[in-house]
């Protein structure tokens, strides 16, 4: 009789708990998902393509606010994506890779259009199934000037570039740059592709798309005693392109033929004795505003060229000197694989770690600002402004 009378009361006593709950749970208002709009558009927002070598089919691009400091979302980018933004900065495009079964199986290539307010997904192009698929680099997948076409580069090995009308959202054709390789785009209808000879490859577009004229340049570039790095800055028409040794060589792709600078040297004699060079994976960095162009640089011999640099050299492009010094160690900062600048008059400077740490410095006086840790999961990493 006892023992019934205990088992009731328990029975009582969940049923009053779970008719509690159940009452809590009623009156409560359901959740509801939502997708929380980015802030509107900053010049210090930075893009960070993320292509982690342990999971090369999940990159992502990490998006960030120099201003707020803060993560504000990411971009899923697929397998070793190319990345750029619209002159608008209103929609970006991810030019990637997917297989049937995550790793292997059928190959679909793609270009994925994204809403910069939500980091959404909003379209997509397929293109033909040959996309570079290389260490991310500003020139694999880019815009014209005007944004009207994107060029997305090739390899099979073969190499040639996709051309793709990004108001209509299709393909207008393939233009095969006889081993010459990526785009560096001069107005809305024109690309130049670099060759392994040191020259340059310009094609001019027509109305639709198609390949008009093509001309290879001169060598402007010594690939055997000092070869240039990939990730030029531009400057207007110019870009500027900085050598291994130092050395910085511009061109302008705009016209019938090319139009080369005068090659200046980054260094001092004691300077270049001493092992001073650049380093790292993106390793310049330019101002126009300001005509400030910034070079992680260490000291190294050679072959060292992907060594992150220790300090970051500060010149003004028009004088051709070296106006600042800054030596990272001294904030306690690690040395820089990529570095990036802001566009605006009060701009901020952006490296990424070995480690993926993002560093904020104020760009006039390189004081540092922030320091976000492990903001990928990689080294292979891109700033886009």
């Amino acid at each position: 009789m006892e023992m019934r009378r205990l088992v009731t009361a328990m029975g009582a006593l969940l049923y009053g708990l779970l008719a509690c709950q159940l009452h809590a749970v009623a009156a409560e208002k359901p959740e509801e998902l939502t997708v929380a709009k980015v802030p509107p558009y900053s010049p210090h927002r930075v893009f960070v393509t993320d292509v982690s070598f342990a999971s090369m089919t999940d990159a992502r691009v990490h998006v960030f606010d120099g201003d707020t400091r803060r993560f504000l979302g990411e971009i899923d980018a697929g397998f070793a994506p190319g990345f750029t933004i619209s002159p608008d900065h209103k929609t970006s495009y991810v030019a990637t890779t997917y297989f049937s079964r995550g790793s292997h199986g059928a190959r679909t290539d793609v270009v994925e259009i994204i809403d910069n307010a939500t980091l959404e997904v909003t379209g997509e192009i397929e293109i033909p199934a040959k996309h570079g698929q290389t260490v991310p680099t500003p020139y694999s997948t880019i815009l014209s000037e005007d944004g009207s076409r994107l060029y997305v580069s090739n390899i099979t090995p073969s190499t040639s570039v996709t051309v793709i009308d990004t108001a209509a959202k299709k393909v207008l054709g393939e233009i095969d740059t006889d081993g010459c390789v990526l785009a560096y785009p001069s107005g809305n209808d024109r690309f130049s592709a670099l060759c392994e000879s040191g020259k340059a490859l310009t094609v001019r577009l027509d109305a639709a798309g198609k390949e008009a004229s093509r001309k290879l340049s001169d060598a402007f570039i010594d690939v055997d005693k000092d070869p240039a790095f990939i990730n030029a800055v531009r400057d207007g028409n110019q870009y500027v392109f900085t050598t291994f040794l130092g050395n910085v060589r511009t061109v302008d792709f705009s016209g019938d033929a090319p139009v080369f600078g005068t090659s200046w040297s980054l260094l001092s004699d004691q300077e270049r004795k001493a092992g001073w060079r650049p380093g790292g994976l993106q390793q310049t960095a330019l101002n126009t505003t300001s005509h400030r162009l910034y070079v992680a640089m260490h000291k190294g011999a050679d072959g060292s060229h992907k060594e992150p640099g220790t300090e970051i050299w500060v010149y003004d492009t028009q004088t051709r000197k070296r106006v600042s010094r800054w030596d990272l160690a001294k904030q306690k900062i690690d040395p820089l694989l990529a570095i990036q600048v802001s566009t605006d008059e009060k701009p901020l400077f952006y490296g990424l770690t070995p480690t993926s740490d993002l560093v904020v410095l104020d760009a006039t006086t390189g004081k540092r600002q922030h320091v976000e840790k492990q903001l990928g999961t990689t080294s292979t990493l891109l700033l886009n402004p």
